[in-house]
């Protein structure tokens, strides 16, 4: 009789937890979750992710001279550790010598070379000017004998006097002509000397030019700092390894810490908001709890498409007003650039709002549940402006209800659309030059709100966080 009693028990106990499973499980499935609307000013901001960076830094450069000695790129050898705080003149880093030893070794062949070639020079040229000038005194030796033999003539017959006049001439001509002769053989051998001589001289120039280069390749640093490596064209750090160009020949930095900016990149979709002038709220990943002011200083007028991306963003800088000795260059950086603030309007979460075609609108709780056609303005990442189709105090629905097809959308009055038609279509045009891309930007925002998911049991307050307005 117990045992049977004990069955019933147990039993009764089971079809119980299923009763009662069955009816939690319902009034989840069922549970409405509502936000109500809320009025007063809206901020639109703009959030993006970016680096700090000094904004102004010394440059550490490499050798000078590069290109004249014809070596147009070399890879850093040694460098001391990204972030090293140095003195002046202190050791920063060591470049690859390899090819310009190797330019120096041919550069002292060809000084060598030329060398002998100019003593061979000068030696050929001795003899050369030796050999005319003794044919020189021998034909002027043999004019005075010439001349001698006419004056010892005048009492021979004419025709031997004739002959005689005859060999003074010829050899008056030689003598005249071999003088020709050795001022053109002497100007000769001067120019070839002069050749010789300067190719000497530009060999010993240039190998004088490389050994002074040579010594550049152990890098200092011109004044105290910190080190920072510069970014190469990919944005990668560049280390032990890089290459440095003979015409960009930049090794590392020392960036002024006291004046930081953050560099940031903001998409085509809303870079029409982003002015010069506009402030701005950073904070560090590193630091959560440092909030720093700043403005816009910089909006680039072309944009340009991030690596591995489709993206198109345009460069953005941010002078932040405060100093901190913590502010350090390459940290994360949050950037919050309020744009513009619109006053007294009438806003919901963004997840609230559901779209049929060009139509967007609302689950509405008016004592029943009703689908309600509703014009929207501006929107940030979490909540959007309704123009028109809710008043305050309204409550909106933040997941679409098990009964959505069985609604009938509650249409606006074609007066207020006609009204609101060309407003909409220039803030479109205002906030993107392509109005589907600006479409696509809303609903993507509205559809990554509702992919999140609440946790079984959990209701929203109705009233989201959001920062105050300024």
């Amino acid at each position: 009789m117990t045992t049977k009693r004990y069955i019933y028990i147990f039993a009764g106990i089971i079809v119980l937890t299923i009763i009662l499973f069955f009816i939690f499980s319902k009034s989840e499935k069922t549970q409405e979750i509502l936000a109500q609307t809320k009025f007063g000013n809206f901020p639109i901001e703009v959030t993006t992710t970016g680096e700090l960076m000094a904004k102004s830094s010394e440059k550490i450069y490499g050798p000078e001279g590069l290109r004249q000695i014809r070596v147009y790129q070399t890879k850093i050898e040694d460098i001391i550790p990204d972030g090293t705080v140095v003195d002046s003149g202190q050791y920063v880093a060591t470049l690859d010598r390899t090819e310009i030893t190797n330019k120096i070794k041919d550069e002292e062949s060809n000084l060598e070379k030329y060398e002998s070639q100019l003593i061979k020079t000068k030696i050929d040229t001795s003899l050369e000017l030796r050999n005319a000038r003794d044919e020189l005194i021998n034909l002027k030796y043999n004019l005075e004998e010439k001349k001698i033999a006419l004056e010892q003539s005048r009492y021979e017959p004419p025709a031997t006097i004739r002959q005689v006049e005859i060999d003074l001439e010829k050899g008056e001509r030689a003598f005249t002509q071999a003088e020709k002769n050795y001022k053109l053989r002497l100007e000769k051998a001067i120019a070839n000397m002069n050749e010789v001589n300067a190719e000497y001289n530009n060999a010993q120039r240039k190998l004088v030019q490389m050994q002074e280069v040579l010594k550049q390749f152990t890098v200092m640093a011109p004044k105290s700092g910190m080190v920072i490596y510069r970014r190469s064209w990919d944005g990668s750090k560049m280390g032990v390894g890089a290459t440095i160009s003979a015409w960009d020949p930049i090794v590392a930095e020392l960036p002024d810490l006291s004046k930081m900016i953050s560099k940031t990149y903001v998409n085509e979709i809303d870079i029409s908001k982003v002015k010069v002038g506009q402030p701005v709220e950073i904070g560090i990943d590193a630091f959560p709890d440092k909030k720093f002011t700043g403005k816009v200083t910089e909006v680039a007028n072309i944009g340009e498409q991030l690596q591995g991306t489709n993206a198109k963003v345009f460069e953005v800088k941010i002078l932040i007003n405060e100093f901190d000795s913590i502010l350090r260059p390459a940290m994360t950086t949050k950037n919050t650039i309020l744009t513009a603030t619109i006053h007294s309007v009438l806003f919901i979460p963004l997840e609230s709002v559901f779209n049929n075609d060009s139509i967007s609108f609302v689950y509405k709780k008016d004592g029943s549940l009703v689908k309600q056609q509703v014009i929207l303005g501006q929107s940030d990442y979490n909540e959007i402006i309704v123009k028109e189709g809710l008043r305050m105090e309204d409550e909106v629905l933040l997941q679409a209800p098990e009964t959505e097809e069985d609604l009938d959308i509650i249409m606006l009055p074609p007066e207020i659309l006609e009204k609101y038609k060309t407003e909409q279509e220039s803030v479109e045009e205002q906030s993107s030059p392509d109005k589907d891309a600006t479409q696509d930007s809303l609903l993507k925002k509205m559809d990554g709100r509702k992919n999140k998911m609440f946790k079984q049991g959990e209701k929203p307050s109705g009233e989201h966080k959001r920062r105050p307005a300024t």
